[in-house]
């Protein structure tokens, strides 16, 4: 068993599905911190060097201090079909497909998130669930309808009260000042 920052990751566990035992961190989120890592989808942690655990503790440890990958591809992708046989040529309309395909390729799409590091801001554990803490207190200070609902702890987000309020009431403990 291995443990980082107070977590323990089993051996046997895919590295990627092993990092969702932190709380905050989803399998779509440890995808990409593998990515980032350089960490092969199916490598098991134990088979791990230590190095690459040291890099999982620093990066999950500071996010935003951690290096931003380079946004460009390593290589300039090279596109060239495969030489079709004569016959194809001759069909109609086959002309202005084949010197679509002779042209040079089309630039590659820029990624949609405007230079923004997904990665940068992830909170886990402790900092998460006292930034929850706050966003409820928050709620209750401004005497909104979603912060009476947790302080009496009930359902928040307009689920069936009359079968499943007493469940709410055990899942929703929260310090209760009334």
């Amino acid at each position: 068993m291995v443990h980082i920052l107070g977590v323990q990751l089993f051996e046997n566990n895919v590295v990627r599905h092993a990092l969702t035992r932190f709380y905050g961190i989803s399998g779509h989120t440890a995808g990409r911190i593998c990515a980032r890592l350089q960490i092969h989808d199916t490598c098991r942690v134990r088979q791990l060097s230590a190095t690459q655990l040291t890099a999982i503790a620093a990066f999950l440890s500071s996010p935003s201090t951690s290096p931003v990958p380079p946004r460009t591809p390593l290589a300039t992708p090279v596109f060239q079909p495969a030489p079709p046989s004569t016959p194809l040529r001759a069909l109609p309309g086959a002309q202005a497909y084949f010197a679509q395909l002779d042209a040079s390729p089309p630039p590659l799409p820029r990624q949609k998130t405007k230079g923004m590091d997904p990665l940068r801001w992830l909170r886990i554990e402790a900092d998460l669930k006292r930034e929850m803490r706050e966003n409820i207190a928050h709620q209750r200070m401004i005497g909104s309808y979603v912060g009476k609902r947790h302080a009496m702890g009930l359902p928040v987000r307009g689920q069936n009260t009359q079968t499943n309020a007493r469940t709410a009431r055990k899942l929703n403990r929260v310090e209760r000042h009334r």
